[in-house]
């Protein structure tokens, strides 16, 4: 029972984006509804977003969001059966932003390895002549 307000927010994010992406289908076509975290009380509920295009495509999001919130939230509580209908807060996910910006540290770090900054070898614990090194006691080579 103490995962309830996890159902909860799946069922609210469901219904959410099913509202957004048929009520607003034009303006809402660049809009992804990503995550939603309910309060304990389910009196309250974060709705991630994320949104195509650069930092003006987002910030163009979150201000259409907070527009049609009211009108989600009334329709919120027509499509779900509960004691209260949460508050609705819309939140940008960066989460997509940093995964592009490991992906390129990611790149760059293989991109090195290529140009001879890095060498696997060295890396595997073979020394210069290609023989694997041979470890002491205290993982010094020898």
């Amino acid at each position: 029972m103490g995962d309830r307000h996890i159902r909860v927010g799946e069922l609210v994010l469901r219904e959410l984006s099913g509202l957004l992406h048929t009520r607003w289908r034009s303006e809402s076509a660049a809009i992804t509804l990503t995550g939603v975290d309910m309060s304990p009380d389910l009196k309250r509920a974060r709705v991630w977003y994320s949104a195509v295009g650069s930092g003006s495509g987002a910030a163009q999001a979150g201000r259409f969001l907070a527009r049609i919130r009211k009108d989600l939230r009334m329709k919120l509580g027509k499509a779900v059966v509960l004691k209260y209908t949460p508050e609705i807060e819309f939140a940008f996910d960066r989460s997509a932003e940093r995964a592009m910006r490991v992906e390129e540290l990611l790149d760059e770090l293989g991109a090195a390895s290529h140009d001879g900054d890095f060498s696997p070898d060295a890396a595997a614990g073979q020394s210069e002549e290609g023989r694997p090194g041979e470890c002491g006691p205290a993982g010094e080579q020898h």
